[in-house]
């Protein structure tokens, strides 16, 4: 990795500071994100990777809006304000007037109703968002500017409601089963419609290049941007290049030996924020059909002993995967609930707590029934051959892989042969539903609020977001109730004996939680604010906000008075010089800055999991 690197900026030059985009009046304003993962769909029911959930924010806007500061939810989306009921049955939200979709027709609460009333309906959209609407019987829009959720049990996730809305009078020719092989991309030159700051003018699932364009009438008002585009890389090294070069704005993901290559790098500022979410490897522990609860797949029969499972969380050194795999940026793992959300998080008590220990990991096997024979070789409670367990990694992941390598080589070490196969992540998914795997290593971010996480390993979800194929009936009753819980103690107890339960059960054995790298070329472009403030990220963040902040370096000013945000301009000082009180880690030799704002984050979605518009991590977004 050292020698790619390297290469990577032993073979450039600096370059002279670029004019600021949009210095000459007829080019457009474009900005341009680098990505090392594809979007896998366009239509906001049948994505799941984190890159799919940020262009559905461009495209749409969500009846609810979250803070920079903490993602707590606030009134800057469709909804003016919300009142509930004392007993908590009856949620009234007072949608916005003025509000467009970029054909001209206007938004109003039947189009909040109707998006609502297709997940509850069932089918390809209640898999994606139905957990928001919990207990949710009825949802009508009594005039243009008012909706209604009557539920049948309390419901502690609300207001929270990270779901895009869609047109009516486009997608009531969607029914049911064309949704779920419906693209919703551009065609015939036309752009896909949507209420959300930019409309998508160019892209399809899965290519290289997504091109949006901004909206001059949106609500909140025009972006100080003309275009977005977003381009896939086959490698972080040639992503890093293109922004050296100048060919893009942004990269995600930065890998940490990269972000410290970047330092000196004329131009370009760089970051470490935090990622609200985990990375684990996941075990087969019983794939069925849920409709007849018949076997399905091939999963190795010892999975599906949670005894099993919980001795091999001590046969994982996650200081060494933290070491290799994240080049030390990030730490060991144990909950689905990272440290970040502290009031949420249950630690796992001492003796217990999943140390590097491979002669633990042994008697545990051991006493579980699984023996070794004298060559040293692991069996099964019966006596026979355990066979190989086949492990799954990414390709488009370094992290994922070296992962999988490191794991091979503890359960070698346990008696346990295993092969590794690694393929793009769309495939993945695919092995995962047809229950023919036996582990894999991926993650998720968590949202402000840990019920969307939490439910992806309920029974409801087998077949869907469960992809442990993990069926708990506790877990299930404790999921209700901390979902109803109008209590706040209530329901962190409950939240907690969750994740104890996840614990010993160990259809995941989580490994690290990682932090975000990412570049962006300040020469150019100035007023991102990171989300949480401070510590957090510039982009994949929960809303569009700094989508509609960024403009040219050269315009920034006080960035709207977001004197906090990159390159925003302090008393006495232009777009060249620092004025703001705190530096981010950069490498730009224009002193950008971001100074520290006292903020806490409480719980992330992935997600789903960015945050809160994302569930499943993309690729890089966790390395």
């Amino acid at each position: 990795m050292l020698a790619a690197v390297a290469l990577v900026f032993g073979a450039l030059t600096p370059l002279a500071l670029q004019p600021a985009a949009g210095s000459e009046a007829e080019e457009p304003t474009t900005f341009t994100v680098a990505m090392d993962n594809e979007v896998d769909s366009f239509n906001p029911f049948l994505g799941i990777e984190a890159e799919s959930y940020e262009m559905w924010a461009l495209m749409y806007d969500y009846l609810i809006g979250y803070s920079m500061a903490d993602m707590s939810p606030e009134p800057t989306g469709l909804a003016e304000d919300w009142e509930t009921s004392e007993d908590g049955l009856t949620w009234t939200f007072t949608v916005r007037d003025g509000v467009t979709f970029s054909d001209g027709e206007p938004l109003t609460a039947a189009d909040v109703a109707y998006t609502y009333n297709r997940i509850l309906d069932g089918g390809a959209e209640a898999a994606t968002w139905s957990s928001y609407l919990t207990s949710v019987e009825k949802v009508t829009a009594p005039d243009e500017r008012t909706v209604v959720l009557e539920l049948s049990q309390p419901n502690a996730v609300l207001p929270l409601l990270p779901i895009p809305i869609i047109p009516e009078h486009v997608w009531r020719d969607v029914d049911e089963k064309a949704v779920k092989t419906f693209a919703n991309e551009p065609t015939d030159g036309d752009p896909v419609i949507g209420s959300g700051p930019f409309e998508l003018v160019e892209g399809t699932a899965g290519g290289p290049t997504a091109r949006f364009q901004a909206r001059e009438d949106y609500w909140k008002g025009s972006p100080h941007i003309d275009e977005v585009v977003y381009r896939v890389f086959k490698s972080k090294d040639s992503a890093v290049q293109a922004l050296i070069k100048g060919e893009v704005d942004y990269v995600a993901d930065v890998p940490p030996l990269q972000v410290d290559a970047l330092q000196g790098q004329e131009g370009i500022t760089t970051n470490q924020g935090d990622s609200p979410g985990f990375d684990e490897i996941a075990f087969n522990v019983g794939a069925v059909n849920t409709k007849t609860g018949e076997p399905i797949g091939d999963g190795h029969e010892a999975l599906k002993d949670p005894d099993f499972r919980f001795a091999l969380g001590f046969a994982i050194d996650r200081q060494r995967i933290v070491d290799t795999a994240y080049q030390g940026s990030g730490t060991p793992g144990d909950s689905i609930v990272p440290p970040t959300y502290d009031n949420w998080r249950w630690e796992p008590p001492a003796e217990d707590a999943f140390t590097f220990d491979p002669e633990r990991a042994d008697q545990l096997l051991t006493e579980a029934g699984y023996e070794t024979n004298s060559g040293g070789e692991r069996l099964m409670p019966d006596g026979s051959d355990f066979g190989t367990l086949r492990l799954f990694a990414r390709s488009e992941s370094d992290t994922s892989v070296t992962v999988m390598d490191l794991f091979k080589e503890w359960l070698a070490d346990l008696g346990i042969d295993s092969e590794i196969t690694a393929m793009e992540s769309n495939r993945l998914t695919n092995v995962i539903l047809d229950g023919e795997f036996d582990a894999f290593e991926w993650g998720w971010y968590v949202e402000p609020d840990p019920d969307s996480m939490l439910s992806y390993l309920t029974c409801d979800q087998l077949a869907s977001w469960n992809d442990a194929w993990y069926c708990n009936e506790e877990y299930d009753r404790l999921y209700r109730e901390q979902n109803q819980a109008l209590d706040d103690a209530e329901r962190v107890a409950a939240v907690k004996r969750m994740q104890e339960i996840l614990y010993y059960d160990a259809p995941y054995l989580v490994t690290a939680y990682g932090a975000t790298g990412e570049a962006i070329r300040t020469d150019r472009w100035a007023c991102l604010q990171s989300q949480p403030d401070p510590g957090g990220i510039w982009l994949f963040q929960y809303g569009v906000t700094n989508y509609l902040q960024m403009r040219p370096a050269d315009q920034a000013g006080d960035c709207d008075g977001v004197t906090n945000a990159v390159g925003a301009v302090a008393d006495g000082t232009d777009a060249s010089g620092s004025g703001a009180a705190g530096e981010v880690e950069s490498s730009s030799s224009s002193s950008w800055v971001l100074p520290t704002v006292a903020a806490l984050v409480l719980v992330l979605l992935a997600a789903g999991g960015l945050m809160a518009f994302r569930r499943r991590a993309s690729a890089g977004e966790r390395e």
